[in-house]
């Protein structure tokens, strides 16, 4: 077997997966192009390890080592992705930058404004209760609302 091909396959391989790193927004996708890259380091080694006749098959050991550390980095990778996925709800790396820490290191901390309800909105407790003994239910905007499963 001529070393060529497998090297020309090899660089397709990496090349796509490099592609697909720089062009991809999807968390998911940029973790299958690295391992597109993996895979196309694989094949290099085990190309030139045969080509090579080398007699203590280092690179096909090589190989079992990248495949252990690609399988880790998988794992590692979709648990990452999966516990950004149910803070933020997504996982396009354009939104995810906004993880980063803020330009100034004087960030304003938020105050908590309380309103409270106003006094002419707010139905009179006795008009209240006199709709409620006579079925008339409102939500807590005054809309009227409808119990039971019967129809208008």
């Amino acid at each position: 077997m001529h070393i060529v091909y497998p090297a020309v396959v090899s660089a397709l391989l990496f090349s796509i997966g490099v592609y697909g790193v720089l062009a991809r927004r999807n968390t998911i996708l940029v973790l299958m192009s690295v391992e597109l890259m993996l895979n196309a380091v694989n094949l290099n080694l085990v190309a030139f390890d045969v080509w090579l006749g080398d007699r203590l098959h280092s690179g096909q050991v090589l190989t079992l080592f990248v495949i252990v550390i690609a399988a880790a980095e998988v794992g590692l990778g979709l648990a990452i992705v999966l516990a950004l996925y149910r803070n933020r709800r997504t996982v396009d790396l354009d939104q995810l930058r906004d993880l980063a820490e803020p330009a100034d290191d004087h960030a304003e901390t938020p105050t908590v404004v309380r309103l409270q309800p106003d006094p002419a909105t707010q139905p009179d407790p006795a008009t209240r209760a006199e709709a409620v003994e006579a079925g008339d239910h409102r939500d807590g905007e005054g809309a009227p609302v409808r119990r039971g499963g019967g129809t208008r």
